[in-house]
This record gives structure tokens, sequence and C-alpha cells, in this order.
């Protein structure tokens, strides 16, 4: 089992095509014009000339803010927000659906745990939302997926102690929204677990002094791929277990893969279907252990993210299929993904989801 580096602790307590891989604006100058001033003729004189000023003035374009997860502007066209990544946890039970606000996440991240169930990492910067969840508890992996970020917030309802200690010896900055019951909102109609959600404002005002944007983690362009190992496909099926068994089809006319669950659509609480301009799938081999997570004795899912680790990778944008690889080599490194000859792969900009699939499933592109 790997284990993060251990650094300085900043826990905030208490508180059918077949896959072919194996279980591989802008400011618009003005022009300021100053009108034509005549003095008026006096009486019995000689008419006065007339002389008319003009002065334009150009303003400068200011270049467009880009928010750096997404690779899109700024809503509104302001600043990039000076506050960190922040992310939190939310089910994928069945019991737990349907969730609020991961639809304003920059970043989605689907990890496997136990009992072949998924969850996710909604990670926010760019955008917040006024209500976010069920949120759930923390797991080892979360440590590799947000190393990348630099020092992100991660927000979690408790987790087992072994998990507890791996978070607080990495960079990342360990909230349990359980602890912090001024944030907490327990949603009526909700049963526990799965009845605590919180906003994105509150959760970030919990570290109202730490005020670093994190980096991008990916590279975007508006030209769509092209060239060796780019295809297109109109649906990709990750059947992570039974009950998640993932499909993203394209939608033409929105320029964007929507979500579902073999044929039903996976729909948030508002009633709006869960999209993605990218889909990435990186396939992860996964061991389990040592630990156990609930009582049934589901064991912890293990991946190693970061620790010169590497594997294949799929890439979905724009109704386009990318076969690649994925490769990182530290904690604090960005996942790198390049196509199947080795160029980098860009993004549509946008927001992205990130399959952590294990390696012994197959997934399914249909062209």
């Amino acid at each position: 089992m790997h284990h993060p580096r251990p650094t300085t602790a900043r826990h905030r307590a208490p508180r059918p095509r077949r896959l072919r891989y194996a279980p591989l604006g802008a400011a618009a100058a003005a022009l300021i014009l100053a009108g034509c001033n005549s003095t008026p003729a006096l009486k019995h004189s000689a008419p006065p000339s007339t002389t008319t000023s003009t002065t334009s003035a150009h303003v400068a374009a200011e270049p467009t803010a880009l928010c750096p997860l997404t690779g899109s502007p700024v809503l509104g066209g302001g600043a990039v927000p000076q506050r960190p990544a922040l992310a939190v946890k939310v089910t994928n039970y069945v019991g737990g659906r349907p969730q609020t606000g991961l639809n304003k996440a920059d970043v989605v991240f689907e990890e496997p745990v136990e009992g072949g169930i998924t969850r996710y990492a909604a990670v926010f910067q760019c955008q917040g939302a006024s209500q976010v969840g069920p949120i759930r508890s923390a797991r080892n992996i979360d440590i590799g997926i947000l190393g990348q970020f630099g020092t992100p917030l991660l927000a979690h309802v408790g987790g087992i102690q072994p998990v507890i200690d791996n978070i607080d010896a990495s960079p990342i900055v360990n909230v349990d929204v359980g602890a912090h019951g001024t944030v907490a909102q327990h949603i009526p109609g909700r049963v526990a677990p799965y009845d605590t959600y919180a906003s994105t404002t509150a959760l970030w005002g919990l570290e109202p002094s730490d005020n670093t944007v994190p980096a991008p983690i990916f590279t975007y362009s508006d030209t769509p791929p092209s060239g060796p190992g780019v295809s297109p496909v109109s649906s990709v099926a990750i059947p992570f277990s039974s009950n998640s068994t993932v499909v993203w089809r394209y939608a033409p006319k929105i320029h964007a893969f929507q979500r579902f669950y073999g044929a039903t659509p996976d729909d948030l609480s508002t009633g709006t279907q869960e999209t993605a301009a990218n889909v990435v799938v990186q396939f992860v081999p996964v061991t389990y252990g040592p630990w156990a997570e609930n009582e049934a004795g589901g064991l912890e899912v293990q991946a190693n993210l970061y620790d010169d680790a590497s594997g294949p990778a799929l890439i979905f944008r724009g109704g386009e299929e990318m076969s690649g690889s994925w490769a990182r080599s530290s904690l604090g490194q960005p996942t790198q993904f390049t196509t199947s000859s080795g160029q980098p792969v860009s993004l549509q900009p946008g927001q992205t989801w990130v399959e952590l699939v294990p390696n012994t499933v197959t997934v399914t592109g249909t062209p």
C-alpha cells in the first residue's frame, strides 16, 4: 500500500467499438468624440471661424481571464477568484442520489470505493454552489487525486483513522464538515448518512486567509483533435458495477456528453442532467486493504496515482475518442495525458469528468 509523503499537517479539526486496450470581448475600444464647438456670431461682426475638435481615445482590450481548471472565461468577465481548489466528497450510492451542486464543479473525479460502488471528489475553484452533497467520508485514494492541486481543501464527513492520519500528513487541508456545525446543512427529507450538505462559500470561509489559486492540471484548445488514434464516438460505457453502469452519450446540439446509468439519465436534484465537455478515462491498477471501511468488512480501495505511476487512457471530447496514456511522477505534479503518438492531449474548455477505472474493467465505445 502506498502512503503519501509526510508533510506538515494542515488539519482543521476538530472539525460496440470494443475498447482496444486490455484491462488497459472583451472591452471594445471606446471612441470618445469631442463635439463640434463653435463660438456664436456677434451682431455686426464677421462670422467667426468654426473649429471642430475630435479626440479618439483607444482603450486597449483587457485579456479575458480564464479559469485555471476549466480553460473557460470567468463568468461575468471578472478576475479569477483568489482562493484554493476545494474538493467535496459526494456519495454516489443509490440511496444518496440525486446529488446536488456537481454541475458547478470545475472537475469531477469518480473513484472506485469498497463494494463496487463509486464516490465523487468534486473540485470547485472558479464557480461555487450554494449547496453540495450529500457529503460523505474521505478515502485514501483522495490524496493521490488531490495532491496535484497543491494545497486544496478536502471537505468530507469523517473517515477511518488511518485515512485521516494520511491526509493530515499530506499537503491537503483536512476539513471535516461533521466537526463544523456552522457550515453543515441538514436537508429535510434526507436520511443520515445522506443528509449532510454545505455551500462552497461556507467551506472556503473556514480558511479565509488561503488565497492560493491552483495551477492548471490540463491544457485546453478549441481545436478538435485529429490524427492517429482519433475516431468518432457517440457513447462510452463504463461498467463500474451493477449499480454504477455509467454511460456517456455525446449530444451534438450542446457540444457535450450527457451522463446516464444504463438508459436512465443521471439527473441532479434540480432535474438537470449531468454533462461534461470532456470525459477522461484513466485506467488504474487497484488493490484492496489492509483496512476495513465498513461493518460489513468492505476493504479500502488503494491505487498508485502518482509515484512514477502510468497506464492507458481514453479521452473523449467533441464527439471524438482519443486513445493514449497517462503518467505522473510525484504527488505535487499533475497527471500528464498523451495521445498514442506521444503528443500532449488538449481538452475542450469546460467541465471535465475524470473516471478512475480499475484496469480489470472493459470500457466500450460506440461509433
